[in-house]
């Protein structure tokens, strides 16, 4: 591991002084950022450690408009198994409980899990040509073994996939991201936040040099009653996606008046349904509205030699997360 400098300052201001300067790092958790330095993947200049910033708390927001605010230093497990989010966010509590390890999750912030990068094999292999790690190296990923690849959104320089799933739920919940720099406060749509590949994989999101994630912000909503997470792996224990759903649907009368749909496992970001909602609004609740929803929401879809698997698997996994969700046996 190449040697670098640890700062932990005490202050925002200081924080914001420190990330302008190139080679700098922010260090939070450290449980993705840490792993990638003792592989050589990123070597930085120096670790800013923010943990002494007061970015901490789960509080419903004091305007007239109902949103809950959560800090950026939270962690996975606090964020959880909090009783504001078990009743009013069901969806992100079983998302966040889907991920990862108990002991992980309970070292992982909510901004740190925000911007972790991808697990493909060929990223984490310094000898493997990537265009995410290096670019215009290649991506061997494209002819190499892609099981776990995108389907949505992929370019021909890269074919990773977000690995999140906490983010993937709070897609589905229209999130806002408030960030900070020394210019001022900024909000990111959640859905606009991360980036499909294009020509730059190396860029996973729209955070600009010298910025600070500060909190997530969800909107309230009346999805609490039928949401579900749907996270399809190849083990139940720490294993990271092939597919995931995360369906949020306000049913009356057994029609659907809202539905907030997202995948994850399938693209370079959390991976919005657009199309499948706006057919299932207005419908009824039923397997074959499902179904027809899931056929819309794959198109587009293009898989490579080792992920073919998955132009069944996710439309499967958005039938039965959106069944679930409604309550359907």
């Amino acid at each position: 591991m190449k040697q670098f400098q640890y700062i932990r300052p005490a202050t925002q201001l200081s924080v914001l002084d420190a990330i302008t300067k190139p080679g700098t790092k922010i260090l939070a958790g450290g449980s993705n950022l840490v792993d990638l330095m003792k592989r050589g993947v990123t070597s930085p200049d120096k670790l800013v450690d923010i943990q002494n910033l007061p970015l901490k708390g789960i509080s419903w927001g004091k305007t007239k408009v109902l949103e809950l605010s959560i800090g950026a230093l939270e962690l996975n497990s606090a964020v959880a198994e909090n009783k504001i989010i078990k009743e009013s966010f069901p969806l992100l509590s079983m998302a966040l409980n889907a991920g990862a390890s108990p002991q992980l999750r309970n070292m992982a912030t909510v901004g740190g899990n925000m911007m972790q990068r991808t697990r493909c094999s060929y990223f984490y292999d310094t000898a493997m040509p990537c265009n995410k790690r290096e670019p215009n190296s290649g991506c061997g990923a494209m002819e190499g073994i892609n099981r776990m690849h995108a389907i949505f959104g992929a370019s021909d320089k890269c074919i990773a996939v977000h690995p999140s799933d906490m983010c993937v739920a709070l897609a589905a919940l229209d999130a806002i991201v408030e960030v900070k720099s020394k210019k001022g406060t900024r909000a990111i749509p959640f859905t606009e936040f991360h980036r499909l590949p294009g020509q730059t994989p190396h860029l996973d999101n729209n955070l600009a040099t010298g910025e600070l994630i500060t909190r997530i912000i969800i909107p309230g909503n009346r999805f609490a009653k039928n949401s579900y997470y749907l996270k399809v792996r190849d083990r139940t224990s720490y294993a990271f996606a092939l597919v995931s759903v995360a369906a949020a649907l306000l049913i009356e009368g057994g029609i659907i008046r809202d539905v907030n749909l997202a995948m994850g496992g399938v693209a370079h970001k959390p991976w919005r349904l657009t199309a499948a909602e706006e057919f299932l609004n207005g419908k009824q609740a039923t397997a074959a509205n499902f179904e027809q929803a899931a056929q819309l929401a794959m198109q587009g879809a293009k898989s490579f030699d080792h992920n073919y698997f998955k132009l069944k698997m996710a439309p499967a996994s958005i039938v039965e997360a959106l069944s679930k969700a409604a309550g359907l046996s």
